[in-house]
């Protein structure tokens, strides 16, 4: 990036650069969230750091902005250039989440709204469930931060049912009828597949999507039995709970067990609520076309919905396609005008509470 470049960059740019241009794996994001201390320090605010290394910046609690600081892995060189006629930041997180993320930071000192940046989002969402976990008082309303486009406001996530299958058999000879583990665990897998195949008509977002993971198996090193493991995760929609899909795969077992070590519920939010109606009117305001979104994954937002019956939506700017891929980009434009988007919506949901 070219020294000119660089003094070309607005603030709002430069914290976006910075954080980009700072490695923040999961488990690595402390150099980032200095980063955002700073950045509110500069600003006069209270900013503090808690127990596993979430930022906080504390305020007016009508809306609490929220994104995550940790990317995943990826050596993408960052650089501005001119992407698709305009320019644009190039690097690993600029768009999954470092964009959301410095949008909200330099929207909160604008308005003065609260902040949070939580860490660990792209493994176990350990920043998010620690805040519910501390019982932080509930917000007016959550403003969660990942890449729809600055027009985008995302309403719904599926949810997450992950689980670690095992079986074991006695060993013998490969000429044998009789099913050993790694047999068991094809079955399972097998029946569970049949029990959750959808419609080829329906939505994605409407359906369980069922995916193994990881897996092991073969002889044990006593040579006396063969052991199968299997990681597996569902993807859960807002037609069933998480306990619906447990026990539905649980009733497909023969032989085995499961270990469920990991859920999260899903969560839909209607498009009524003030702070739906507050961006759709704010992206009219900037001259774009609201567009309502449903995503097949899941985020931050679903920890939250989980433990807080406060309005909330997901937004920030980026093509979500774009989301761990090589090319991964950020129209600096569209930065820009996410940051006014949040300011509007900020301010009008400030005065309506």
């Amino acid at each position: 990036m070219s020294e000119s470049t660089d003094t070309e960059l607005s603030e709002a740019q430069r914290l976006l650069v910075d954080l980009v241009s700072t490695p923040s794996l999961s488990g690595e994001e402390s150099e980032a969230a200095q980063h955002l201390v700073d950045f509110f320090e500069a600003h006069d605010r209270e900013v503090w750091v808690d127990d596993v290394g979430n930022v906080h910046a504390p305020a007016d609690d009508a809306v609490l902005l929220t994104s995550h600081i940790d990317t995943v892995p990826g050596d993408i060189p960052v650089e501005i250039r001119e992407t698709d006629g305009e320019p644009a930041l190039w690097g690993r997180g600029s768009v999954d989440a470092t964009g959301s993320l410095a949008a909200m930071a330099v929207a909160a000192v604008e308005t003065g709204v609260s902040f949070l940046g939580v860490v660990g989002e792209e493994v176990d969402s350990r920043g998010a469930r620690h805040v519910i976990e501390t019982d932080r008082a509930e917000p007016g309303a959550v403003i969660n931060g990942e890449p729809s486009g600055w027009t985008g406001i995302t309403l719904g996530y599926r949810g997450l049912l992950a689980g670690t299958y095992v079986a074991t058999s006695e060993s013998g000879h490969t000429s044998r009828p009789e099913n050993n583990a790694i047999q068991d665990a094809m079955d399972w897998w097998e029946r569970v597949e049949e029990e959750f195949d959808p419609d080829e008509y329906l939505p994605v977002f409407e359906r369980v999507t069922c995916k193994p993971t990881a897996f092991e198996g073969g002889t044990s090193v006593d040579g006396l039995s063969v052991e199968a493991t299997m990681e597996v995760q569902f993807r859960v929609p807002p037609e069933y709970t998480v306990d619906d899909v447990r026990e539905m795969a649980d009733g497909q077992l023969g032989v085995g067990t499961v270990h469920w070590y990991d859920k999260v519920p899903p969560v839909m939010e209607s498009p009524r609520t003030d702070v739906a109606r507050a961006f759709r009117a704010a992206i009219r305001e900037a001259g774009g076309d609201p567009r309502l979104l449903r995503k097949t994954g899941t985020a931050d937002m679903n920890v939250f919905a989980s433990a807080w019956d406060c309005p909330m939506v997901t937004y920030g700017p980026g093509d979500s396609d774009l989301d761990h891929a090589p090319d991964e980009h950020l129209p600096l434009p569209e930065y820009d005008r996410s940051i006014g988007v949040l300011i509007d919506v900020c301010e009008r949901l400030q005065e309506e509470s």
